[in-house]
């Protein structure tokens, strides 16, 4: 990880949040931006469509198994959702009070420092976006094959090629365009929400079947094994993992049409909807199987579809490869922007930092983004290493949490659009510190090895961003690829688009900023 180019070496350092400026600068005002396309129906689907992805339909049962009755089961669905709606609702204060794309690493960054923000990104682009970004992508593709191997698994190769297929057809989509983008990800939400209400109806249909003996409350909080403080405490964070991905629209913020408004409106419409969805899903499963049933099952839905469906249970397996297709698509959109904000502020090499000049998509940080996931394809560790940093990725919500109170005495006068109480941070991050609590009880081992894959990233943000003054040979290496990159992604720095009278301006800068003759070319080529 370098800070890029020499002309962005102070704002890597410094981590100020120049970075933008400086590239800026560098770059010679770029005449294209990114341009805010995504409206409110599309940031309900950014929000919908990550937070739903195979898991309500494949495995529901971590929380069931853990919580040791149907009824509570259910309350820790509920009670999840409520903690998640409390988290959102910082987020959107924060997204509206630092309005920049990248999410909590942006927030994190300007609150904390360099290095904090550096470490929630080093670990996002290390694991966690390329290895779930590969599972999602190995559901698809194990639901899509699965029909022809009816009597054995489907060939390890033959999953991995079609995963791989998934992840390139999804990059393309994104390279070519923010709204192709956008409409799949709201063409496949709406496929798997559609899913998911006809399970609920069907619950429904049972229900009025006088079929809802694990829905009486003697029943349902019968337990099915003892209860133990350290299993409900389990449940309560497989819960909170179920509902991953509820921030996501914050790293898309600056694409976002009218962000003041459409980022706290989708958040308020999205997580309700979904604990609606998650909640009523479960209720409509144990309309259909016991607890025993739905613990021995390893695709829920599939066998709810077989039980009550009929010649139609085709219909769950088509859902959940739909549901999984329109999640990659969701994280490679959001994670791209995570990449692209990074290099921004220097934390990434600057080339991620750069957009299509007439596409306006971050070409360089799709690519990024589809490589290292294509790379976490050929490991056989990814569900290790996703046990690892899932106790990291949570950190960093409740880190990012305490950030709102931290600015609120830091900078008590900034301009906040949407100011809540302080009461609902405060309740947030004492229910995620009985989870981390707890975590680091149960599964010390796990947990401190993912601070270790983390701490990793201390030599390389004072190698790569810190240290300013590297050899030259290294900075003319740097120079000389992030050239050869825009050439052949046909990228510049993103700005606002310059008026034809600030040509000579434009000049002026660079004489004071003097670049090589090709970038100089190159780049008021694109100015002018």
């Amino acid at each position: 990880m370098t800070d890029g180019p020499r002309q962005r070496g102070s704002a890597a350092s410094s981590s100020s949040g120049d970075g933008a400026k400086d590239a800026g600068t560098a770059a010679g005002e770029s005449s294209v931006a990114l341009k805010k396309e995504i409206g409110l129906v599309s940031a309900c689907g950014i929000i919908v469509g990550n937070i739903i992805g195979s898991g309500i339909f494949v495995s529901p049962k971590g929380v069931l198994e853990n919580a040791s009755s149907v009824g509570l089961a259910l309350i820790v669905w509920i009670v999840t959702g409520v903690i998640t709606a409390i988290g959102a609702l910082c987020y959107a204060e924060l997204g509206v009070t630092i309005p920049k794309s990248g999410g909590d690493y942006s927030y994190v960054k300007d609150i904390f420092g360099g290095l904090a923000g550096f470490l929630r990104l080093w670990i996002a682009v290390l694991v966690i976006y390329p290895t779930n970004q590969a599972v999602i992508a190995l559901t698809f593709s194990n639901y899509v094959l699965q029909p022809l191997f009816p009597t054995c698994f489907p060939p390890e190769i033959g999953l991995r090629v079609l995963a791989a297929i998934c992840l390139l057809l999804l990059t393309w989509v994104n390279c070519s365009s923010v709204r192709w983008a956008t409409r799949v990800q709201d063409i496949f939400t709406a496929g798997k929400l559609l899913a998911l209400i006809l399970i609920i109806i069907m619950g429904i249909v049972q229900i009025c079947k006088g079929e809802y003996y694990w829905l009486e409350p003697a029943n349902a909080f019968e337990p099915f094994q003892d209860y133990d403080v350290g299993l409900i405490a389990l449940a309560f964070l497989q819960g909170s993992f179920a509902y991953g991905g509820w921030n996501f629209l914050n790293y898309v913020t600056e694409e976002l049409v009218d962000p003041y408004v459409n980022l706290p409106r989708a958040i308020f419409i999205s997580i309700p909807l979904v604990t609606f969805v998650y909640v009523f899903a479960n209720i409509a499963y144990v309309t259909a199987m016991s607890p025993q049933e739905l613990l021995a099952s390893n695709a829920v839905a599939v066998t709810f579809g077989e039980k009550l469906l009929g010649v139609m249970s085709w219909i769950m397996p088509i859902s959940v490869a739909l549901s999984t297709f329109g999640g990659v698509n969701g994280s490679l959109f959001t994670s791209s922007r995570l990449f692209f904000a990074g290099a921004r502020e220097g934390h990434l090499p600057s080339l991620l930092a750069m957009i299509h000049v007439k596409r306006c998509t971050p070409i360089p940080a799709l690519l990024f983004t589809c490589i290292s996931t294509l790379l976490m394809l050929c490991t056989s560790d990814m569900y290790t290493l996703i046990n690892y940093v899932g106790f990291i990725n949570y950190l960093f919500y409740g880190v990012t949490v305490a950030g709102q109170i931290v600015l609120r005495i830091k900078q008590p006068d900034i301009h906040r659009p949407i100011k809540i109480s302080l009461v609902w941070p405060v309740i947030y991050l004492l229910f995620w510190a009985f989870l981390l609590i707890f975590s680091l009880y149960s599964e010390p081992v796990v947990c401190g090895i993912g601070l270790a894959i983390m701490l990793t990233g201390v030599p390389v943000y004072f190698l790569g961003v810190y240290w300013e003054n590297k050899p030259q040979c290294f900075d003319t290496f740097v120079d000389k690829f992030t050239y050869l990159g825009q050439k052949f992604c046909l990228v510049v720095y993103p700005a606002e688009t310059p008026k034809n009278d600030e040509c000579e301006e434009i000049e002026l800068k660079e004489q004071s900023a003097p670049l090589s003759e090709e970038n100089r070319d190159t780049q008021k080529s694109a100015d002018c």
